[in-house]
């Protein structure tokens, strides 16, 4: 079997790979691997072509390192709505004492805080945060 094949089967398992663990690391040394194959179409030998996947594998690796993708946004879970389902949702403020109240909420009260910048005005708001037994809200 040529080199170019064994490049390709190779580039070809890693997508399948990809695809089922969702990571797109595993994409850029597919990537790589289908440099390595088409070098050896140009007749360079076996060490050749295993730098040029290497060096085009890490390259996009590291691209794809400093794009939006390789970036984990990290949020405290007291904030972050796939682990509080409590988070983004809407409550009513019937009245405001010094930037606090106490609120119906899910069949029990609960102290509610304003956000920082926010405005203490009667109304809608949205759970931006939840401290404790305390629900911070900001419009």
């Amino acid at each position: 079997m040529a080199d170019w094949m064994l490049w390709a089967i190779g580039a070809g398992v890693l997508v399948i790979a990809e695809l089922f663990s969702g990571t797109f690391y595993l994409l850029m040394i597919a990537i790589g691997m289908g440099a390595g194959a088409l070098i050896s179409l140009l007749r360079i030998d076996m060490p050749g072509q295993m730098l040029v996947a290497a060096i085009v594998a890490a390259i996009g690796t590291l691209l794809l390192r400093r794009s939006r993708f390789g970036k984990i946004e990290r949020r405290p879970a007291s904030a972050n709505p796939d682990v509080n389902m409590d988070v983004g949702q809407s409550i009513n403020v019937p009245a405001w004492q010094d930037g606090f109240a106490r609120v119906m909420y899910r069949g029990a009260q609960w102290d509610v805080e304003l956000a920082p910048g926010e405005v203490a005005a009667p109304g809608v708001f949205k759970i931006r945060e939840i401290r404790g037994s305390r629900l911070i809200v900001g419009a």
